[in-house]
């Protein structure tokens, strides 16, 4: 039997997703837990690896198991065993066909900025803090370059692994509510600290220090070396996963804090 799970976590305590030898881990803390539920031990897949201190609202994993439980068993059962900073928010049953990673069609990432005079310590290690003011209309401009197929050479990390650097951004947005300035975008795939990458980029377009045209120019070059700084990981959000007809999934539905609907 295969079994998809809806997770959610903040990031800040873990030293990211992948499970490394005398780390807390998302995927450590998860397999943990699952596995007394199974009373066997059990491997997960996931959607996406996350770094360290990157938050979850609809991380998407999969696992086989012939461990007979029902579908609120994976739910209930795993978040008993669970550390407070995660959680199984939904279980789906998925046919042998489902794989969380390849059976992706896209992928949507958050990025939160603070954006305020004074630092918050509630919204820390949630999000980003820049003072200077900054002009969401000009950022929204900005970043509707990095929309369609393009090499994303210059918003890639150095150590990236991925084989290409071409990416599909089907959506990109920024908005604002109140002092929270949110960076959206939807892809096939993404690179590692891309997001992050664009969100330091446009930053620097929302303070005036660049024109919109810049970060298009940036794209062009495929030069890690003439983008933004790497925005902190602490306000990025791995927001949802999208499978079509083969696994219609719930939305994660948090209104009113950072990385939450808009």
């Amino acid at each position: 039997m295969r079994i998809a799970l809806g997770i959610e976590y903040v990031g800040s305590g873990f030293s990211g997703w992948q499970v490394q030898q005398g780390e807390r881990t998302v995927q450590g803390a998860l397999e943990e837990a699952l596995s007394r539920v199974a009373a066997r031990s059990i491997r997960v897949t996931c959607a996406g690896r996350t770094d360290a201190g990157v938050h979850a609202l609809g991380q998407v994993v999969h696992f086989d198991t012939d461990a007979r439980r029902p579908v609120t068993a994976w739910t209930l059962g795993a978040n008993s065993s669970l550390p407070a900073d995660a959680s199984v928010r939904w279980a789906l049953e998925a046919s042998d066909e489902f794989h969380a990673r390849f059976s992706a069609l896209s992928r949507t990432y958050r990025y939160v900025i603070y954006n305020a005079g004074v630092r918050s310590p509630l919204l820390a290690g949630r999000t980003w803090w820049r003072r200077r003011p900054l002009d969401v209309d000009i950022m929204q401009v900005a970043v509707r370059h990095l929309l369609g197929e393009h090499d994303f050479s210059s918003f890639r990390a150095a150590g990236c692994q991925a084989r290409s650097p071409v990416r599909r951004v089907t959506e990109a947005s920024v908005t604002r509510r109140g002092a929270l300035v949110c960076v959206q975008i939807t892809a096939n795939a993404f690179l590692h600290h891309m997001v992050r990458n664009v969100a330091g980029t446009l930053a620097k377009v929302g303070t005036g220090e660049a024109d919109p045209d810049w970060v298009g120019e940036v794209l062009d070059r495929k030069d890690r070396r003439r983008a933004g700084m790497t925005a902190p990981p602490d306000g990025l959000y791995f927001v949802s996963v999208d499978y079509g007809p083969l696994l219609p999934i719930p939305e994660p539905l948090h209104e009113g804090i950072p990385g939450g609907t808009a």
